[in-house]
Protein backbone atom coordinates (compact mmCIF):
# COMPACT_ATOMS: atom_id res chain seq x y z
CA UNK A 1 0.00 0.00 0.00
CA UNK A 2 1.29 3.45 -0.93
CA UNK A 3 2.68 5.49 1.93
CA UNK A 4 1.97 9.19 2.33
CA UNK A 5 3.87 12.17 3.64
CA UNK A 6 1.57 14.36 5.67
CA UNK A 7 1.23 18.02 6.59
CA UNK A 8 -0.55 18.25 9.94
CA UNK A 9 -2.49 21.46 10.54
CA UNK A 10 -3.08 21.95 14.25
CA UNK A 11 -1.34 20.91 17.45
CA UNK A 12 -4.34 20.41 19.73
CA UNK A 13 -5.89 17.23 21.06
CA UNK A 14 -7.15 16.04 17.68
CA UNK A 15 -3.75 16.71 16.05
CA UNK A 16 -2.16 14.52 18.71
CA UNK A 17 -4.67 11.72 18.05
CA UNK A 18 -4.20 11.84 14.27
CA UNK A 19 -0.40 11.89 14.49
CA UNK A 20 -0.34 9.09 17.05
CA UNK A 21 -2.49 6.99 14.73
CA UNK A 22 -0.43 7.74 11.62
CA UNK A 23 2.90 7.03 13.31
CA UNK A 24 1.63 4.00 15.20
CA UNK A 25 -0.11 2.30 12.30
CA UNK A 26 1.08 -0.62 10.23
CA UNK A 27 1.80 1.57 7.22
CA UNK A 28 4.68 3.94 6.60
CA UNK A 29 2.69 7.18 6.65
CA UNK A 30 4.55 9.97 8.43
CA UNK A 31 3.91 13.57 9.36
CA UNK A 32 6.70 15.61 7.79
CA UNK A 33 5.70 19.08 8.94
CA UNK A 34 3.21 20.61 11.36
CA UNK A 35 1.51 23.99 11.46
CA UNK A 36 0.70 25.74 14.72
CA UNK A 37 -0.38 29.31 15.37
CA UNK A 38 2.40 29.60 17.97
CA UNK A 39 6.03 28.63 17.51
CA UNK A 40 6.28 27.19 21.03
CA UNK A 41 3.40 24.74 20.55
CA UNK A 42 4.67 23.80 17.10
CA UNK A 43 8.15 23.00 18.37
CA UNK A 44 6.81 20.99 21.30
CA UNK A 45 4.51 19.00 19.00
CA UNK A 46 7.32 18.32 16.52
CA UNK A 47 9.62 17.13 19.33
CA UNK A 48 6.90 14.91 20.81
CA UNK A 49 6.21 13.11 17.52
CA UNK A 50 9.66 13.29 15.90
CA UNK A 51 8.45 15.53 13.06
CA UNK A 52 11.26 17.07 10.95
CA UNK A 53 9.86 20.61 10.70
CA UNK A 54 7.24 23.00 12.06
CA UNK A 55 5.99 26.42 11.01
CA UNK A 56 3.58 29.17 12.00
CA UNK A 57 2.65 29.73 8.33
CA UNK A 58 -0.31 27.66 7.14
CA UNK A 59 0.57 28.37 3.52
CA UNK A 60 4.15 27.18 4.03
CA UNK A 61 2.99 23.99 5.76
CA UNK A 62 0.46 23.15 3.04
CA UNK A 63 2.96 23.79 0.23
CA UNK A 64 5.78 21.84 1.89
CA UNK A 65 7.65 20.14 -0.98
CA UNK A 66 7.89 16.75 0.77
CA UNK A 67 4.18 16.22 1.54
CA UNK A 68 1.32 14.95 -0.62
CA UNK A 69 -1.52 14.96 1.94
CA UNK A 70 -2.85 17.60 4.32
CA UNK A 71 -4.74 16.69 7.51
CA UNK A 72 -6.82 19.52 8.97
CA UNK A 73 -7.11 19.45 12.76
CA UNK A 74 -7.97 23.12 13.20
CA UNK A 75 -10.89 24.99 14.80
CA UNK A 76 -14.05 25.03 12.69
CA UNK A 77 -13.74 28.60 11.39
CA UNK A 78 -10.43 27.76 9.67
CA UNK A 79 -11.61 24.68 7.77
CA UNK A 80 -12.76 26.40 4.59
CA UNK A 81 -9.57 28.45 4.25
CA UNK A 82 -7.36 25.42 4.85
CA UNK A 83 -9.27 23.24 2.38
CA UNK A 84 -9.12 25.94 -0.30
CA UNK A 85 -5.37 26.38 0.11
CA UNK A 86 -4.82 22.61 -0.01
CA UNK A 87 -6.95 22.22 -3.13
CA UNK A 88 -5.00 25.02 -4.83
CA UNK A 89 -1.81 23.16 -3.93
CA UNK A 90 -3.19 20.04 -5.65
CA UNK A 91 -2.83 17.85 -2.57
CA UNK A 92 -5.17 15.34 -0.95
CA UNK A 93 -7.05 16.77 2.01
CA UNK A 94 -8.58 15.12 5.09
CA UNK A 95 -10.68 17.37 7.32
CA UNK A 96 -11.72 16.76 10.90
CA UNK A 97 -15.33 17.09 12.01
CA UNK A 98 -17.44 19.08 11.53
CA UNK A 99 -16.66 19.81 7.89
CA UNK A 100 -17.91 23.39 8.21
CA UNK A 101 -19.88 25.78 10.42
CA UNK A 102 -22.95 25.77 8.19
CA UNK A 103 -24.36 24.32 4.98
CA UNK A 104 -23.12 27.22 2.83
CA UNK A 105 -19.51 26.73 3.92
CA UNK A 106 -19.80 22.98 3.42
CA UNK A 107 -21.17 23.45 -0.11
CA UNK A 108 -18.29 25.76 -1.03
CA UNK A 109 -15.77 23.27 0.36
CA UNK A 110 -17.29 20.45 -1.67
CA UNK A 111 -17.34 22.56 -4.84
CA UNK A 112 -13.71 23.58 -4.30
CA UNK A 113 -12.26 20.08 -3.95
CA UNK A 114 -14.37 18.73 -6.80
CA UNK A 115 -13.33 21.50 -9.18
CA UNK A 116 -9.68 21.03 -8.17
CA UNK A 117 -9.92 17.27 -8.70
CA UNK A 118 -8.17 16.40 -5.43
CA UNK A 119 -8.97 13.54 -3.07
CA UNK A 120 -11.03 14.85 -0.15
CA UNK A 121 -12.05 12.95 2.97
CA UNK A 122 -14.08 13.71 6.09
CA UNK A 123 -12.57 12.33 9.30
CA UNK A 124 -15.41 10.64 11.16
CA UNK A 125 -14.41 8.10 13.81
CA UNK A 126 -17.14 6.06 15.50
CA UNK A 127 -18.53 4.62 12.27
CA UNK A 128 -15.18 2.91 11.69
CA UNK A 129 -14.66 1.13 14.99
CA UNK A 130 -14.52 -2.67 14.47
CA UNK A 131 -17.76 -3.37 16.30
CA UNK A 132 -19.66 -0.62 14.46
CA UNK A 133 -18.39 -1.86 11.11
CA UNK A 134 -19.55 -5.37 12.05
CA UNK A 135 -22.92 -4.07 13.25
CA UNK A 136 -23.44 -2.17 9.98
CA UNK A 137 -22.51 -5.31 8.02
CA UNK A 138 -25.10 -7.26 10.01
CA UNK A 139 -27.77 -4.69 9.19
CA UNK A 140 -26.87 -4.71 5.49
CA UNK A 141 -26.99 -8.51 5.42
CA UNK A 142 -30.60 -8.36 6.60
CA UNK A 143 -30.01 -9.73 10.11
CA UNK A 144 -32.51 -7.35 11.71
CA UNK A 145 -34.79 -6.87 8.71
CA UNK A 146 -35.77 -3.39 7.56
CA UNK A 147 -34.38 -0.64 9.78
CA UNK A 148 -37.20 1.28 11.43
CA UNK A 149 -35.43 3.36 14.09
CA UNK A 150 -31.87 4.37 14.99
CA UNK A 151 -30.98 6.17 18.19
CA UNK A 152 -27.53 7.69 18.76
CA UNK A 153 -26.50 9.42 21.99
CA UNK A 154 -23.30 11.35 22.73
CA UNK A 155 -22.98 13.31 25.96
CA UNK A 156 -20.24 14.66 28.22
CA UNK A 157 -19.62 17.64 30.57
CA UNK A 158 -18.46 19.96 27.78
CA UNK A 159 -15.54 20.77 25.45
CA UNK A 160 -11.96 21.03 26.63
CA UNK A 161 -10.78 23.98 24.47
CA UNK A 162 -11.88 27.59 24.97
CA UNK A 163 -12.74 28.22 21.29
CA UNK A 164 -15.48 25.55 21.41
CA UNK A 165 -17.58 27.89 23.54
CA UNK A 166 -17.61 30.69 20.94
CA UNK A 167 -20.40 30.10 18.42
CA UNK A 168 -18.80 32.52 15.96
CA UNK A 169 -15.85 30.14 15.67
CA UNK A 170 -17.73 26.85 15.91
CA UNK A 171 -21.00 27.56 14.13
CA UNK A 172 -23.07 26.25 17.03
CA UNK A 173 -23.12 24.34 20.27
CA UNK A 174 -23.58 20.69 21.21
CA UNK A 175 -25.26 19.76 17.91
CA UNK A 176 -22.36 20.77 15.67
CA UNK A 177 -19.82 19.32 18.13
CA UNK A 178 -21.53 16.02 18.98
CA UNK A 179 -24.55 15.74 16.72
CA UNK A 180 -22.36 15.47 13.63
CA UNK A 181 -21.16 12.08 14.95
CA UNK A 182 -24.68 10.91 15.76
CA UNK A 183 -26.08 11.91 12.38
CA UNK A 184 -23.32 10.06 10.52
CA UNK A 185 -23.89 6.96 12.65
CA UNK A 186 -27.62 7.11 11.89
CA UNK A 187 -26.92 7.51 8.16
CA UNK A 188 -24.69 4.44 8.13
CA UNK A 189 -27.43 2.27 9.61
CA UNK A 190 -30.41 3.58 7.61
CA UNK A 191 -28.36 3.75 4.39
CA UNK A 192 -26.59 6.79 2.97
CA UNK A 193 -28.84 6.82 -0.09
CA UNK A 194 -31.87 7.10 2.20
CA UNK A 195 -32.45 10.85 2.19
CA UNK A 196 -33.86 12.76 5.19
CA UNK A 197 -37.21 14.39 4.48
CA UNK A 198 -38.26 15.90 7.82
CA UNK A 199 -36.51 17.07 10.99
CA UNK A 200 -37.85 18.11 14.39
CA UNK A 201 -35.40 19.38 17.01
CA UNK A 202 -35.59 20.75 20.55
CA UNK A 203 -32.62 22.69 21.94
CA UNK A 204 -31.93 24.51 25.18
CA UNK A 205 -29.12 25.98 27.26
CA UNK A 206 -29.35 24.64 30.80
CA UNK A 207 -25.98 25.16 32.47
CA UNK A 208 -23.27 26.97 30.53
CA UNK A 209 -23.28 30.79 30.06
CA UNK A 210 -23.24 30.61 26.25
CA UNK A 211 -25.55 31.73 23.48
CA UNK A 212 -25.69 28.31 21.80
CA UNK A 213 -27.35 25.10 22.93
CA UNK A 214 -25.72 22.83 25.50
CA UNK A 215 -28.45 20.17 25.10
CA UNK A 216 -30.50 18.97 22.13
CA UNK A 217 -32.77 16.16 20.97
CA UNK A 218 -33.79 15.64 17.34
CA UNK A 219 -35.95 13.31 15.26
CA UNK A 220 -35.11 12.77 11.59
CA UNK A 221 -37.54 11.01 9.24
CA UNK A 222 -36.04 9.36 6.16
CA UNK A 223 -37.53 8.50 2.77
CA UNK A 224 -37.86 4.86 3.81
CA UNK A 225 -39.98 5.87 6.81
CA UNK A 226 -37.17 5.06 9.26
CA UNK A 227 -36.70 7.45 12.17
CA UNK A 228 -33.30 8.67 13.35
CA UNK A 229 -33.03 10.08 16.86
CA UNK A 230 -30.05 11.83 18.36
CA UNK A 231 -29.44 13.11 21.89
CA UNK A 232 -26.49 15.38 22.66
CA UNK A 233 -25.40 17.19 25.80
CA UNK A 234 -22.58 19.32 27.13
CA UNK A 235 -23.94 19.00 30.70
CA UNK A 236 -23.90 15.23 31.29
CA UNK A 237 -22.03 14.42 34.51
CA UNK A 238 -19.93 11.32 35.00
CA UNK A 239 -17.77 11.27 31.90
CA UNK A 240 -18.68 10.49 28.32
CA UNK A 241 -21.72 8.45 27.33
CA UNK A 242 -21.77 7.02 23.80
CA UNK A 243 -24.56 4.62 22.87
CA UNK A 244 -26.37 3.52 19.73
CA UNK A 245 -29.50 1.40 19.22
CA UNK A 246 -30.76 0.05 15.91
CA UNK A 247 -34.24 -1.44 15.63
CA UNK A 248 -35.54 -3.39 12.67
CA UNK A 249 -38.49 -5.52 11.70
CA UNK A 250 -36.55 -8.69 12.58
CA UNK A 251 -34.27 -7.68 15.43
CA UNK A 252 -32.35 -5.08 17.42
CA UNK A 253 -28.72 -4.08 17.95
CA UNK A 254 -27.32 -2.31 21.03
CA UNK A 255 -23.88 -0.66 21.13
CA UNK A 256 -22.22 0.93 24.14
CA UNK A 257 -18.97 2.52 23.01
CA UNK A 258 -17.46 3.20 26.43
CA UNK A 259 -18.69 0.48 28.78
CA UNK A 260 -18.65 -2.54 26.45
CA UNK A 261 -16.08 -3.78 23.95
CA UNK A 262 -18.62 -5.61 21.81
CA UNK A 263 -22.25 -5.22 20.86
CA UNK A 264 -25.45 -7.14 21.48
CA UNK A 265 -27.93 -8.27 18.87
CA UNK A 266 -31.24 -10.07 18.81
CA UNK A 267 -32.31 -11.44 15.46
CA UNK A 268 -35.38 -13.45 14.53
CA UNK A 269 -34.02 -13.99 11.04
CA UNK A 270 -31.76 -16.70 9.68
CA UNK A 271 -29.43 -14.60 7.53
CA UNK A 272 -26.74 -13.74 10.07
CA UNK A 273 -24.85 -17.02 9.78
CA UNK A 274 -22.16 -18.03 12.28
CA UNK A 275 -22.17 -15.68 15.26
CA UNK A 276 -20.17 -17.31 18.04
CA UNK A 277 -19.31 -20.72 19.46
CA UNK A 278 -22.44 -22.57 20.70
CA UNK A 279 -24.65 -19.55 20.04
CA UNK A 280 -28.20 -20.63 19.24
CA UNK A 281 -30.34 -18.66 16.83
CA UNK A 282 -33.09 -16.42 18.17
CA UNK A 283 -31.19 -15.62 21.37
CA UNK A 284 -29.64 -12.38 22.55
CA UNK A 285 -25.99 -12.91 21.59
CA UNK A 286 -23.11 -10.76 22.87
CA UNK A 287 -20.99 -9.74 19.88
CA UNK A 288 -17.27 -9.26 20.38
CA UNK A 289 -14.50 -7.94 18.21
Amino acid sequence: MQSHRVTMLGTGLIGDFYTMTLHGGRGRDRVETVYSRTEERGEAFADRWDIPSNTTSMEEAINHPDTDTVVIGLPNHLHEEAVAMTADAGKAVLCTKPLARNAEEAARILEKVESAGVFAGYLEDLVYTPKTVKAVESVRSGAIGDVTWVRSRETHPGPHSAWFWDGRLTGGGAIIDLGCHCIEIIRNFVGKGNRPVEVMCVTDTFVHPIEDEDNAIALIRFESGAIGQFEVSWTFRGGMDLRDEVAGTEGTIWLNHFLRTGFEMFTAGESEGYVAEKAESRLVVPRRR
